[in-house]
């Protein structure tokens, strides 16, 4: 791989790892900035004997690759505002509330219940501090819609984020950290939000502007579902995307066509290009042309909110418009290591984003292998040529993606291939139209004729998204995929397309071992999962507990719950990712026998005997008892209670339980548990 022999490859490289390394192990800023100085002084001694030996050589390079790999250190540390004193973390208590004083920076997707927005705070109790947070404020709420850049008074008490609540679930709290946000204020129905102004910035006024342009497009009678496909197609606002229309492409394959990414910036780029043709290329001109290119691109990142995606896309396509302004060649590859770096250096934070990782992979893969693959087949009708760079693009970038997509989805869309050849063409059209659209709603209302092609157009690709996604049986769901199976998957795919592009016995031996070592690694992880253990689960529906014993799984709940908690993703991604399957399920039952341990579970009845001496009493849908006498005549070793209980009940039996000296677990406060 000619790219591993670039410099910056190496830096890039040990720069991520640098901040991986911090990720993990956090170490401190004084240490880190302390070393790195005295690297420093190595390498400029060694670069005044690189020319008398070659061991000098040498260690300039180790210095070189351990400073970037201490700079990715650095400079995530220096990215995590919780660290500074002045951050609103070091000065909030659990319940207690304070005045807010807060600006709305961006609208989040918003849930049944509330609506949500990114708030950077900027004093507590009028102390001056800094801060995201998540502002979220019910629908029943007067409070109207927020112009992004307001500036608010608001009372209320700030909750941390937390972690899961059940094993294996999605991490949200650590996602909201990787983002800087530390905390979430909910507005209550009777509170309120006193706006007192709107700070103006560049920001704001591109937020604003978004908000004017999709008012303008929903009076010029777009349907909602259309206009939510042409906001995000083309401003990256995905937040009122229906759920379902949302799991089609998602089940089809095709649910990168709803992100801004190089698709789209490099369409803005060619239609830009194509534009300002008719202007002579003269020196100046030439100039101009170059700022008007770079202008738009930025100019249309921000409108689109500048995800890890679309920054990606816009620093890469500038990179292209100055090469060509300079009239030289630009390795596609060094374009994007360079983009890679600059775009880490300025948010570290930006490498734990899924966008972002998808991105650069697809991105990878199209420029390595896509070649190659195109070159199989050879053909001089432009239309078969046309959908065969679909089929190679796509192929490419699925490939590259899927290992990270198993790990992060589990689950794979058999179809997808089909989804790009039928869609990407109608995209174009759709992307035109709309981007028409647009443009006049920038300025009013967009003609009615304009809005029926766009509506029309969105109608069949939902359509066929649809139709494609109904097709369970070519959608392969939760599959168990871990992150060794992951790594060894891109290093089985790696040496598969260096034997592809150049086929050869060592190659070929090297892939085969590979594969090997994966079969080993799965049959080993299902095999090394002797253990037994009993979970009680978090949950506001119902009462829910399993038994695993090995690789199966025994599910303990009321049969009216069973529907519903057969597809929950909570349950699911615990199955998934143990690698186990569903034994049996069972009726709940007051007492159970599981893992020489006697459970007694309390329900709302409150069934009592006396002669039953549990070790575990559990404890769901609030059950009206005498705690006190429950534990003086049963004598337990541990009372849990689930979230099926009222709070206000929890707090009664968590005090009583101190009195009485034996421990207590609430699950809905310290999460699932587990014996």
């Amino acid at each position: 791989m000619k790219i591993l022999q670039f410099p910056l490859t190496k830096v890039t490289l040990c720069f991520i790892f640098g901040i991986l390394f911090y990720q993990k192990f956090q170490p401190e800023a004084n240490s880190v900035n302390s070393l790195s100085g005295f690297l420093l002084f190595f390498l400029i001694l060694f670069h005044f004997f690189i020319k008398k030996k070659i061991i000098f050589k040498w260690l300039f390079g180790c210095v070189a690759l351990t400073l970037s790999f201490l700079l990715g250190v650095s400079t995530t540390t220096t990215n995590k505002e919780c660290l500074k004193s002045t951050h609103f973390i070091h000065f909030i208590e659990e319940n207690v509330a304070y005045s807010i004083t807060l600006r709305v920076t961006e609208k989040l997707k918003s849930t049944p219940k509330n609506v949500r927005y990114v708030a950077e705070i900027k004093a507590l109790n009028q102390l001056p501090c800094f801060g995201k947070i998540i502002l979220s404020i019910p629908k029943s709420n007067p409070v109207k819609e927020i112009p992004m850049g307001s500036i608010a008074e608001a009372t209320g008490t700030i909750i941390r984020n937390k972690k899961p609540l059940n094993p294996n679930q999605f991490d949200y709290g650590k996602y909201l950290e990787n983002q800087q946000i530390y905390g979430r204020l909910y507005l209550n129905e009777d509170k309120k939000l006193n706006i007192t102004g709107i700070e103006s910035s560049v920001w704001t006024h591109f937020a604003n502007f978004r908000t004017k342009i999709i008012r303008n497009l929903e009076r010029s009678q777009f349907q909602k579902n259309e206009l939510a496909i042409v906001a995000a197609l083309l401003l990256g606002q995905q937040q009122d995307i229906d759920p379902e229309v949302l799991q089609d492409y998602q089940l089809a394959g095709a649910v990168h066509i709803l992100s801004v990414s190089g698709l789209h910036v490099g369409f803005l780029m060619l239609l830009v290009t194509f534009l300002l043709k008719p202007i002579p290329n003269t020196h100046r001109n030439k100039l101009i042309k170059l700022i008007l290119i770079l202008m738009i691109l930025w100019s249309y990142g921000i409108l689109a909110g500048l995800a890890p995606s679309i920054v990606r896309s816009v620093v890469m396509f500038s990179f292209v418009a100055i090469g060509h302004h300079l009239k030289r060649s630009i390795n596609p590859f060094y374009t994007l290591l360079v983009s890679v770096f600059l775009i880490l250096l300025w948010n570290p934070y930006f490498l734990f984003d899924i966008g972002f990782q998808l991105s650069y992979l697809a991105l990878f893969f199209i420029l390595w292998w896509q070649p190659e693959l195109k070159a199989t087949w050879q053909t001089k009708h432009k239309i078969m040529i046309y959908f065969w760079d679909i089929v190679t693009v796509s192929v490419a970038a699925q490939v590259g993606t899927l290992p990270l997509s198993l790990y992060y989805f589990h689950q794979f869309p058999g179809l997808f291939l089909v989804t790009n050849i039928v869609i990407l063409p109608l995209l174009g059209v759709v992307m035109t139209v709309g981007l028409i659209a647009v443009v006049i709603a920038c300025f009013g209302k967009v003609p009615l004729f304009i809005v029926e092609i766009e509506s029309l157009l969105i109608a069949w690709q939902n359509y066929i998204i649809h139709k494609v996604a109904s097709m369970e049986a070519f959608v392969i769901q939760n599959i168990s995929f871990n992150t060794s199976m992951m790594l060894l998957s891109y290093l089985m795919i790696i040496l598969f397309i260096l034997w592809y592009n150049n086929p050869n016995f060592k190659r070929f031996a090297l892939l085969l071992l590979a594969f090997i070592c994966f079969e080993l690694l799965y049959v080993g992880i299902k095999k090394i999962r002797t253990e037994e253990e009993v979970i009680v689960f978090n949950s506001k529906e119902a009462s829910l507990l399993s038994h695993r014993k090995q690789n199966s799984v025994t599910l303990y709940c009321n049969a009216e719950n069973w529907s519903s908690f057969k597809a929950n993703t909570m349950f699911q991604n615990y199955i998934t990712a143990n690698f186990c399957v569903i034994k049996e399920r069972k009726q709940s039952q007051n007492v159970l026998y599981l893992k020489h341990q006697k459970i007694l579970l309390i329900d709302s009845l409150a069934l009592l005997s006396d002669k039953i001496k549990p070790d575990i009493v559990i404890l769901t849908h609030s059950p009206k008892l005498n705690l006190e006498r429950l534990i003086q005549t049963c004598k337990p070793k541990q009372i849990v209670a689930d979230g099926t209980n009222y709070k206000s009940y929890i707090k009664l039996w968590q005090a009583t339980c101190n009195q009485e000296k034996i421990p207590f677990h609430a699950t809905c406060e310290k999460g699932f548990y587990k014996f």
